[in-house]
């Protein structure tokens, strides 16, 4: 924060009215990335098959973006904590959009959903973050192929019929 607040032109306190602490400034910079990625990538009209794939490109664009990796190995805490918990902004968000990714195939009836929309956008979005954050957890390699056939399979059920 000293060095952005240099950077800037402006004292500590300033950035910090302006931004608030740290964590909340990465957390915005996390979620703008993390919508850039979802605004882009292509589902629509594909019901349940689309939105796994979906996920699966975006567990994929995640797990090739060198800074994001960099920085879940410099400080995994803090951005798991910042990435995946309740107090996750990034996390209920990301829950948001893709409930409205659900919503907009459910509405368009190429997809039925057994669970309310939130609660099936909140196990997609676990999913997705169980292949990113695997090498963290885990400490296995990150799989975004895994994640495509884990939505599948939670989407699979849900599929127009």
């Amino acid at each position: 924060m000293r060095d952005l607040a240099g950077d800037l032109g402006v004292s500590r306190a300033t950035l910090h009215r302006w931004v608030g602490s740290r964590d909340h400034l990465l957390s915005e910079i996390l979620w703008a990335e993390t919508a850039a990625v979802l605004d882009n990538v292509s589902y629509a009209g594909r019901g349940g098959d689309g939105i796994a794939e979906a996920i699966g490109a975006f567990v994929r664009t995640v797990n090739a973006s060198a800074p994001f990796r960099a920085f879940l190995r410099r400080e995994p805490e803090r951005a798991l904590r910042l990435l995946t918990t309740k107090a996750s902004l990034v996390q209920s968000r990301t829950i948001e959009k893709v409930a409205a990714l659900l919503s907009d195939e459910i509405a368009a009836g190429r997809l039925e959903s057994p669970l309310p929309v939130t609660d099936l956008a909140y196990l997609l979005v676990r999913v997705g973050e169980s292949f990113i954050y695997t090498d963290a957890i885990t400490g296995e390699e990150p799989d975004a192929e895994k994640a495509l056939v884990a939505a599948k399979m939670l989407l699979r059920g849900g599929s127009a019929r």
